[in-house]
């Protein structure tokens, strides 16, 4: 049987030479390794041996999402698998329990037989052997041997029954544990508190192969946006930027789901940061002078992209529009410049502030002092949502707060970041800067005498109605600095080209500056695409 750094080692090599099964949509769309599970399962187990010790044995149980139905209805929305499981094995069914052996690292799924009614409808499920094969793990059995299994695993007095337990800091919600009939008989036998925090943190920081993953996202997202920038005219209705986008990326991407509801805002709605839920539902007419805020990720096998775009609905930039725009995009190219290991998220959050205040001061806006103006929280007027946060398998990713990482700071603005950790190698964030103009911030920042000191009344008046601006790209952290994964039109002259009919990607890199990774597909992968600076 081969040792876990064995099974890492070929897990690592197959993600590197895609041998092995894989995800794929067909057509040209990515094929994504079923090694890169592997490769975190073997990831988990290390963690977890080095956790509690090289003699801890037993098993390390997961339970899949569950095929649900819509309220009382027998309607089935499509299924999306819970991420923790999706981490560990890459499964897209639903209805499946998987196990890890410790300290082997042997993966085993329990699948469903439904019988001849569910076949009729839903066809028949596959095999064992065919699931085998499909995943490549080392064993396969049906479901209805799964207690009998977990019996057999714990037979030893010092195995333990690890479960998934643990606060999502994000959401608040609860990563629940493993339920089946009879599992109570193992309670004293279960450890709820260890497999979290080693998954978790796990979780923050991602593989080679993951990171392939999002570049192909952030491929499929970003076209998209190109190509609705180019679609876009007076006369539209959100919602059609919106189905657009959507065309593109499971047309041309094989992505069935969104990352996240799409946030299609034009004219005044950018001033609702997440517009585009049910009460608000990208449903506004595009006039003449709009804005468009359209931030919108598509999703390939679990692994999400965020990605926000700005832009004017006629293709053309007023004099205001374009400056607090580049002032939105200063911030992004200042923030990205500093991006390294070793750097506190809280601190890119001001380096965000400021460039944002500057540029208010260059259009008459503000006046005086930006770092008296931060001390004010002035900052936190005009962007009052983070500067990113992590991401991955879910849009807000999880490790944000994680036990013995930095707490949430308790200022404006930066109370609303996501994570406050010190940046790490393999660490991929979003970096979103926006300004905005939103009524009520407004007026409490005229009320307050700490506030209104810096602020042009007659010219904020301008502003009034205008919206807001943001511009969010996907960054990986890497050992020398960062990798912008996200390739969007972004410099003003690119964002007006691609809206008169312009190729994208570019011949020429405006802005080599915002690190973008260029890339395109080949054969299933993504390879690198030369741009000139």
């Amino acid at each position: 049987m081969p040792s876990l750094a064995d099974k890492r080692a070929t897990a690592e090599f197959s993600c590197t030479a895609c041998n092995g099964p894989f995800y794929s949509q067909g057509l040209e769309t990515y094929r994504v390794p079923m090694a890169l599970y592997e490769l975190n399962r073997a990831r988990l187990v290390e963690a977890m041996v080095s956790k509690l010790g090289k003699t801890d044995t037993g098993i390390v149980l997961f339970q899949g999402g569950k095929q649900t139905t819509r309220y009382d209805t027998d309607h089935e929305p499509v299924f999306r698998q819970e991420s923790y499981f999706h981490w560990a094995f890459g499964v897209s069914e639903a209805d499946i329990y998987g196990a890890i052996s410790l300290p082997s690292g042997n993966a085993t799924l329990f699948v469903p037989q439904r019988g001849i009614d569910f076949e009729i409808f839903c066809g028949k499920d596959p095999s064992c052997d065919m699931v085998q094969e499909k995943y490549g793990l080392e064993e396969v059995l049906p479901l209805e041997q799964l207690a009998e299994y977990v019996n057999s695993q714990l037979e030893n007095p010092e195995a333990k029954l690890h479960l998934l337990s643990g606060l999502n800091t994000d959401s608040g919600n609860m990563a629940m544990p493993a339920r089946y009939d009879g599992i109570d008989k193992h309670a004293s036998k279960m450890d709820i508190e260890s497999l979290f925090s080693c998954i978790a943190e796990l979780r923050v920081f991602k593989t080679k192969a993951e990171v392939d993953v999002m570049r192909y996202t952030n491929w499929v997202s970003s076209m998209a946006h190109a190509e609705v920038m180019r679609a876009c005219r007076v006369g539209m209705v959100e919602y059609q930027l919106e189905s657009l986008f959507q065309h593109h990326t499971y047309t041309h991407g094989g992505c069935r789901h969104m990352s996240y509801t799409c946030i299609c805002a034009c004219g005044p709605n950018p001033a609702v940061l997440h517009y585009g839920h049910a009460g608000a539902p990208n449903n506004r007419l595009l006039k003449e002078g709009d804005l468009a805020l359209l931030d919108m990720g598509a999703e390939y096998h679990c692994y999400a992209s965020d990605i926000t775009c700005s832009f004017p609905v006629n293709g053309e930039f007023s004099s205001d529009q374009r400056r607090v725009y580049e002032a939105v995009l200063d911030a992004q190219v200042a923030v990205i410049a500093c991006m390294k290991p070793g750097t506190t998220w809280t601190d890119m959050h001001r380096t965000a502030e400021r460039a944002v205040l500057k540029g208010l001061i260059r259009t008459g806006l503000l006046v005086g002092d930006v770092e008296d103006m931060l001390a004010a929280d002035l900052g936190g007027i005009f962007m009052p949502h983070g500067l990113g946060h992590l991401i991955g398998i879910d849009t807000h990713d999880v490790g944000g707060y994680a036990i013995g990482t930095p707490p949430r700071p308790d200022k404006p603005g930066l109370n609303k970041l996501r994570t406050a950790r010190v940046l790490k190698e393999g660490m991929v964030l979003t970096v979103e800067p926006g300004c905005y103009f939103i009524d009520p911030l407004l007026d409490m920042a005229m009320w307050n005498p700490d506030q209104n000191k810096f602020i042009n009344s007659e010219r904020l008046n301008d502003f009034r109605g205008f919206g807001g601006i943001r511009l969010e790209d996907d960054v990986l952290v890497k050992a020398d600095g960062c990798e912008n994964l996200t390739i969007c039109p972004r410099a003003v002259e690119e964002v007006v080209d691609v809206m008169k009919g312009g190729a994208w990607p570019p011949q020429r890199d405006m802005m080599p500056e915002l690190r973008r990774s260029w890339v395109e597909r080949g054969n299933g992968k993504m390879v690198r695409l030369d741009v000139a600076e």
